[in-house]
């Protein structure tokens, strides 16, 4: 059976050389090539086990993700993959269908079983997250949410959503309402509901009358509190939406209604999903930087296991309004 010694040997390298390569830290070009021929030539396979005796490392990465058929975590899970596969690791992925409870569960096994790091995006946080994170013998960093005990890249949901408020007002709105998600989702639910209620008091129109609404995390929940908002008879010109989602939903009831978008209730909504432009009409909509996003969480979760610190790094993304023909 071939070993890294021997491999050495038909290279014309060191095994430390041979094991730097296979651990992915430098070697030059010319040396990498010949090892890389050897390899071809031999069919070696590297003993995962041997690896992890001599590392102390498994080279897995857990990644806990709130949905696994979201059209944006699947963006940031390219990011992330891109990332880990160029250093050699792979994703351990625990979906959580967005429940809570879930989150805590796979905590508790990350914390138990052999990864060397971890990956949150995480949706809300409770005590019982923050105590289980501070348990994790692993570096953790949290992808989509703000947080200042533990590296995190997030997005700036509120000024998005006050630049694409300001967007409604500026094509006539006066009487806008907001569809939601809950609070406990400080970036999607809370940011971006504040960011709508700074554009309304910038230009004088903000008041607690105005109609705000929470939606689970769907199209069919935007459908259904826009049919109850229509029904109520309260009277508005713009929707701006937490997700594509819900935006999709709440423009489905508006159509049924007879109601005309842009014409008489102009519509948006955030994350720039296909189908925010395969609908019709197409919507306006902010585009966030996902697979960028799961590309820097990546790298710092890296350099952490790197350098063997728990350094404490945040990132905040920008944003693009992508205008369509809701507005």
């Amino acid at each position: 059976m071939m070993n890294i010694k021997d491999i050495a040997q038909m290279s014309g390298v060191s095994r430390a050389t041979v094991s730097r390569y296979l651990n992915h830290g430098y070697v030059s070009d010319e040396k990498k090539q010949k090892i890389k021929e050897v390899i071809e030539k031999t069919g070696y396979v590297p003993s995962t086990q041997a690896q992890m005796l001599r590392t102390k490392q498994t080279r897995l990465i857990g990644v806990i993700i709130p949905k696994i058929n979201s059209e944006t975590v699947s963006r940031i899970l390219k990011g992330i993959g891109q990332v880990l596969e160029s250093r050699g690791y792979h994703m351990l992925v625990a979906n959580t269908e967005n429940h809570y409870e879930k989150e805590l569960e796979y905590l508790k096994i990350f914390a138990n079983d052999r990864v060397d790091g971890v990956i949150l995006l995480a949706s809300i946080r409770t005590r019982q997250h923050h105590k289980l994170l501070a348990q994790l013998p692993v570096p953790v960093v949290i992808a989509g949410q703000e947080t200042e005990k533990y590296s995190c890249v997030f997005h700036d949901d509120r000024n998005a959503a006050k630049a694409l408020t300001l967007r409604l007002l500026e094509k006539g709105c006066k009487n806008p309402v907001f569809l939601g998600v809950t609070d406990a989702d400080t970036a999607a639910g809370m940011n971006r509901r504040l960011g709508f209620e700074d554009a309304l008091k910038a230009h004088g129109l903000w008041s607690d009358h105005i109609p705000e609404r929470a939606c689970e995390f769907d199209s069919a929940s935007g459908y259904n509190r826009m049919k109850e908002l229509i029904d109520s008879g309260i009277r508005f010109d713009g929707v701006l939406c937490a997700t594509d989602n819900i935006a999709a939903g709440a423009l489905r009831a508006l159509r049924e209604a007879g109601i005309d978008v842009p014409g008489q209730i102009k519509l948006a909504g955030f994350g720039d999903t296909q189908l925010a432009s395969l609908v019709t009409p197409p919507m306006t909509t902010v585009h966030y930087h996902y697979e960028e996003s799961g590309k820097e969480a990546a790298e710092m979760v890296m350099e952490q296991i790197r350098s063997g610190t728990r350094c404490v790094k945040s990132v905040m993304l920008g944003y693009e309004i992508v205008p369509r023909n809701t507005l």
